[in-house]
């Protein structure tokens, strides 16, 4: 008799263990994930000589200017974007951006999937950019 009592219990541990590891491995998984910032988080981050910007805009896009301090250009839509990403040194931090912001997640989602830390997209692109923009280098 005392078997049965303790057996719905048992069952009970036994979900609740189960439910517990299946979120804490969801957390883990999910955080390996690029960040999405605004202005004001981006103007932080570049000043960090251990940070990157880079325009993953098409060359037509970037002739029409960049945002202050982008050193890096790769076009997202080109068959050698994951070739050239991935001779970047994936320890430092990286902004990325586009005109929009949707080939900029793209290309977040992309490197995260390489093995980069500390990727950052700026939201909105730089149609949404209220600071500097000037010719590319």
């Amino acid at each position: 008799m005392k078997t049965n009592r303790l057996f719905p219990i048992f069952i009970l541990f036994l979900i609740f263990g189960t439910v517990s590891c299946a979120s804490i491995s969801q957390e883990e998984t999910s955080a390996a994930s690029y960040k999405n910032i605004q202005a004001t988080e981006f103007n932080k981050l570049k000043t960090d000589p251990n940070t990157i910007i880079i325009d993953v805009r098409t060359p037509a896009e970037t002739a029409e200017g960049v945002i202050e301090g982008a050193s890096l250009f790769v076009d997202y839509t080109a068959s050698n974007f994951g070739t050239e990403i991935n001779k970047l040194d994936k320890t430092k931090n990286y902004i990325v951006y586009c005109r929009s912001g949707g080939r900029s997640v793209g290309a977040s989602e992309q490197m995260i999937a390489a093995g980069f830390k500390n990727v950052y997209n700026l939201e909105g692109g730089i149609s949404n950019w209220k600071g500097a923009v000037v010719a590319k280098p």
